[in-house]
């Protein structure tokens, strides 16, 4: 029966090592296909059991043909005997092959399941993470750990399964035929050569374990730097500083240059050591077999069997070496991913927690406390309510905390004082899927996926139709632009929409607000980007698209807010100020100070524009 693998304890993301951990957390995902991994168990050892019995058939079938070839005619009348022993000698190679193949067949969903189980729910994790998490975040470094921990999974079941299991268990039955049918001096090198083998092996890749992380640390970070650098292009040709991050991206490439130097001579060290004492183990068999054959103790096909066996165990065992390797290095790189997941979520469901039913909502902070950093406060106390229905703006300078009341609304994180209420409940109580689910932005700084058009307003809601699409397009003044392209809606945007200009990204952003449809708006500087005219025209837009529904604005542009049903002005993480915009004016305190400013700044511009004409 198909079994759902059970959550393991975390790994921590730093510290030592501990791969039993690791392995016991790998195991559900390989045990979800139970029935698969038994039959494929099975068919190991039937195969080991085959490739062993092979050299023993070769020896009947040497001892058998001895007399005839050595001129004995007796013998002779006998030569047929050995077509039974050559037929069932050709049965078990095939016979090895063929459950070798059947393991394989059986064990490739377990491993690509496991893969894409483990991989998916890392994924799904990272996106359950708080936003203080991914603004510090690596890009880079973290795509590279994800990368290299689902090859390792794959890789580490693959050399498990595939070769350690098989190797051990040929290495059992060969050990017991010898002591069993042989005498012991046989058994005692072979056992030793093994012993003195994987201890020298697990001594040395252990030394070469800290060498194979600083390898990757240095990988990951020059990785990150690369990726860092390409993400900021027009920044570094702004400032002509293509050198500069060569030379940087150079210092670390030397740094993971000398560190893989000093693996690889750790791992010339090993192959010359591991090649070292396989020789001397097999001088010494060889010795005992061939003295036996001269003594008259052992006969040519015992001496035939011998160089099979050693064969068969010394060419695994050779590899075994390598396989450990990667075992190890692979067991460090699930670590790394693994640890991602022990990322604990700063935001998460309260337990009982309800969905936001959809219909209107009333908004309410709640004396809201709050800061980034434990050290910086940036909220003190903010209170204020936005009605169902009613619209609300928060003005205020860059720093005042502005977009932070929006990423508060949004959950990426929880007030440290206070509350912030919808529909008179804590937003702790709801679940975050149905408060964001509620909640339409249109951000101050919009980032696109390296898609189309039509896929950027069509993440707004996937399962809109194409009509509701090029509706809200229309709705944000997009469409008559989108038109004029070659490929239309198709239009690919690039990485982080960069092929858009900033007012273009912007309606892209107001389009898919609009089709998402919430019954809470937020708009954080939503026409700081644009032009004037396209401003006035999508200004329409928006306070259409806000009529009846709940509606936060954090503006720049006074001009586009004069006609909220509240403005509150915030110094400080503070509110300093609160009222209709005649009322402010007329108080004549900040706001007027604030509306003065961008008068005369807009007085000037028109000044220069004529000035140019």
């Amino acid at each position: 029966m198909r079994r759902h693998p059970q959550s393991a304890l975390p790994l921590p993301a730093t510290g030592p090592r501990n791969d039993g951990a690791t392995l016991r957390r790998l195991l559900p995902y390989l045990l979800a296909y139970r029935g698969r991994v038994l039959f494929a168990l099975g068919c190991l050892v039937a195969a080991k059991l085959a490739n062993v019995a092979v050299p023993l058939i070769f020896k009947q079938i040497i001892d058998r043909l001895t007399p005839a070839l050595t001129g004995d005619v007796l013998a002779r009348a006998a030569i047929l005997v050995p077509l039974g022993l050559l037929g069932a000698y050709g049965a078990l190679r095939f016979s090895s092959s063929l459950f070798t193949e059947l393991r394989e067949i059986a064990f490739a969903r377990v491993t690509q399941r496991a893969v894409r189980t483990i991989v998916l729910q890392v994924f799904q994790h990272l996106h359950a993470l708080a936003l203080r998490f991914h603004l510090e975040r690596q890009t880079g470094g973290l795509t590279r750990d994800m990368e290299r921990g689902t090859r390792s999974i794959a890789s580490l079941i693959s050399y498990t399964i595939y070769s350690i299991l098989p190797t051990l268990v040929e290495i059992s039955l060969v050990l017991g035929i010898l002591a069993t049918h042989y005498e012991a001096a046989f058994t005692l090198i072979a056992a030793g050569t093994l012993g003195f083998y994987i201890a020298f092996t697990i001594w040395v890749t252990n030394w070469r374990t800290a060498l194979r992380r600083r390898v990757n640390e240095l990988d990951s970070a020059a990785n990150t730097r690369a990726i860092d650098s390409l993400l900021n292009y027009e920044t570094v040709k702004y400032f002509n500083n293509e050198e500069f991050e060569r030379r940087r991206y150079d210092e670390d490439l030397q740094k993971w240059e000398q560190a893989q130097v000093k693996s690889q001579v750790s791992l010339s060290f090993l192959n010359i050591g591991q090649a070292a004492v396989i020789a001397v183990g097999v001088t010494l068999m060889m010795w005992r077999a061939a003295s036996g054959v001269a003594e008259g103790r052992l006969t040519l096909g015992d001496i035939v069997l011998m160089n099979a066996f050693l064969i068969q165990l010394y060419m695994p065992l050779n590899f075994l070496g390598v396989l450990y390797r990667e075992i190890r290095q692979a067991l460090t790189d699930i670590e790394r991913m693994f640890g991602l997941l022990a990322e604990q979520r700063e935001v998460e469901d309260r337990p009982g927690a309800v969905d936001l039913v959809a219909g209107s909502c009333s908004v309410r902070f709640r004396k809201v406390d709050f800061g980034y950093d434990a050290k910086r406060q940036i909220l003190f106390g903010v209170d204020f309510d936005i009605a169902a229905g009613h619209r609300v703006a928060v003005v205020g300078h860059s720093g005042s905390g502005k977009s932070t009341l929006a990423r508060l609304m949004y959950r990426f994180y929880d007030a440290a004082g206070g509350a912030l209420e919808i529909n008179g409940r804590d937003i702790r109580d709801y679940t975050q899927a149905s408060l964001r689910r509620a909640i339409g932005i249109v951000p101050q700084d919009t980032v696109l996926f390296n898609d189309s058009i039509y896929y950027n307003i069509l993440y707004g809601r996937p399962d809109a139709t194409h009509e509701e699409v090029l509706a809200a397009a229309r709705a944000a003044q997009l469409h008559e632009f989108v038109a004029r392209l070659p490929d239309g809606y198709e239009t690919r945007v690039g990485e982080r929409g960069l092929k858009l200009s900033g007012g273009e990204k912007q309606r892209v952003a107001i389009a898919r607000a609009l089709l998402k449809n919430p019954p809470i708006l937020i708009f954080d500087e939503a026409t700081s980007a644009l032009d004037s005219k396209t401003e006035q025209a999508i200004q329409a837009q928006l306070e259409y698209a806000a009529v009846g529904r709940t509606t936060l604005v954090i503006a720049h542009r006074l001009s586009t807010i004069k006609d909220a049903d509240q403005i509150i002005v915030l110094e400080g993480g503070s509110i300093v100020e609160r009222g209709t915009h005649s009322a402010l004016l007329a108080a004549g305190g900040a706001y007027a100070q604030m509306w003065a400013l961008q008068l005369q700044e807009e007085r000037e511009r028109d000044d220069a524009v004529l000035a140019a004409v």
